[in-house]
């Protein structure tokens, strides 16, 4: 019996390890051109060799080396893709690749054919949207599956948007639909009008262009959330924020709505879990259900992911606000800034790097 726990706990822990190796990588070049990952708090090589490009999620990493092979690391492993032209993208958790008309796709460590009549694709957090030719059709992966969304009879094109976890697109009869969690929700019948959705993670939200109502698509329901005409809107992750026509700026999610100000502002902006606008000359945060006072001016340049901001600071540094709690990161001016996961990479004229992680500053 103590044998059998011992080899549980050493499983477990097994498993731990090569989970938390697997999630919050960070990657960049370090100063003698190698192609690294920051885990763990050190900056592990990935390449010794130049590489062409790069593309990555929080948890994967794809590249093309240096003789035109696409690879993939996934925290724990170098994996061979493919050695012939390919055309990739990744998100935080999936890769979807092209070669001529064959379409591949990389799942938690599975290999899948999506089609091999492939022309168009997204890939997002949970779904890759694509186009098979072969049936004229539009399809979705997602959750293990592949399913048919429509079949279109005038000519097949990409006429879909796509959020992180759902997708909006419409049929011959100009019908349009989300598609969400495996389930299909018609939305309404509109001929010539364009209608502009915002897609988040859960949510997406749109006006109404005959009745100008103002709804949101809320976990598989239908949300009026104003019957008079608004001036702009986003979705987050399971949220949505939006300005009415007195310069009101507001926040929903799970059917509550919270002013988060109540003076006009000429820039706003949503991404993921948080939301910044400027209020009289101030840059404030919403994230976490905490409105932050960020800075006495808007920066320059600033990212927004998952619920970090990232931002060039007054004096031309590097400055982060970081689950709630603000944070300067680095002095040197003009640095590039990208966020992973929870973590934030500084890309350094001189050629190095720092990572901010967990409230320690890193660097190779």
């Amino acid at each position: 019996m103590l044998l059998k726990r011992l080899f549980l706990g050493l499983v477990v822990s097994t498993l731990l390890f090569n989970e938390s190796h697997a999630q919050g990588m960070v990657p960049t070049m370090d100063f003698n051109n190698y192609f690294v990952a920051f885990q763990e708090g050190f900056f592990r090589p990935i390449e010794i060799q130049p590489i062409v490009s790069y593309k990555a999620g929080d948890e994967i990493i794809a590249y093309i080396d240096t003789r035109g092979n696409l690879k993939l690391y996934d925290g724990n492993q170098r994996i061979d893709v493919t050695t012939l032209n390919v055309d990739y993208q990744v998100s935080d958790h999936l890769m979807a690749y092209r070669i001529a008309n064959g379409l591949r796709m990389w799942d938690a460590g599975k290999f899948t054919v999506l089609t091999n009549f492939g022309r168009d694709f997204i890939v997002k957090d949970s779904l890759i949207v694509f186009e098979d030719t072969r049936y004229q059709a539009l399809k979705v992966y997602w959750n293990d599956q592949i399913e048919s969304l429509v079949t279109l009879t005038n000519g097949l094109s990409m006429n879909a948007q796509v959020g992180e976890n759902l997708v909006v697109y419409k049929d011959n009869s100009n019908t349009y639909f989300v598609y969400w969690h495996g389930q299909k929700f018609e939305i309404g019948t509109y001929n010539e009008e364009i209608l502009d959705f915002q897609l988040g993670t859960d949510v997406l939200c749109f006006k109404d262009p005959y009745t100008q109502s103002f709804f949101a698509f809320d976990k598989g329901v239908f949300v009026e959330l104003e019957s008079f005409p608004i001036k702009k809107y986003k979705a987050g992750r399971g949220f949505v924020v939006y300005e009415d026509m007195n310069g009101n700026l507001w926040h929903y999610q799970n059917g509550q709505k919270t002013a988060l100000s109540n003076f006009s502002t000429d820039h706003w902006d949503v991404k993921d879990d948080i939301c910044v606008w400027m209020e009289n000359s101030y840059f404030f945060a919403y994230t976490d259900q905490q409105r932050i006072q960020v800075a006495t001016y808007l920066p320059q340049s600033y990212v927004l992911k998952n619920n970090v901001l990232v931002f060039r600071n007054i004096i031309g540094g590097t400055s982060a606000l970081v689950d709630g709690v603000l944070n300067e990161i680095t002095n040197f001016q003009n640095a590039d800034f990208e966020i992973y996961g929870n973590k934030v990479l500084v890309k350094l004229p001189n050629l190095t790097s720092i990572v901010y992680a967990n409230g320690r500053i890193y660097s190779n």
